[in-house]
């Protein structure tokens, strides 16, 4: 029995292979999506510039979520706990957007 190769290929452009550095997320959602914004904002200033927005179904945002929490228990195994520094900015509050239809 001939079995089928099912790997996606996946490929990145050099741009975006870069990255873009973030420190900040915004998270939103309506009853068809969830609204990722990263954003980087520079200490003492009052306003942020959105590096990358990604937009998910909400499938595929519960999955993202599983997948972070797996990768970061595979982290803390190697490296050790992340620790979270209780002065740190409160202005990544995740927000909801109210209603809506995608």
């Amino acid at each position: 029995m001939e079995q089928k190769n099912n790997q996606l290929q996946i490929s990145v452009t050099p741009d975006v292979a870069q990255g873009k550095y973030a420190n900040l997320a915004i998270i939103g959602h309506s009853q068809s999506e969830f609204i990722l914004d990263f954003a980087s904002v520079m200490p003492g200033q009052k306003s942020a510039n959105v590096v990358s927005r990604v937009v998910l179904a909400p499938e595929h945002a519960k999955r993202l979520l599983g997948a972070l929490q797996e990768n970061v228990g595979k982290y803390e195994a190697v490296f050790g706990t992340i620790n979270l520094r209780n002065n740190a900015p409160q202005n990544n509050i995740p927000m909801s957007f109210a209603g809506g239809e995608a």
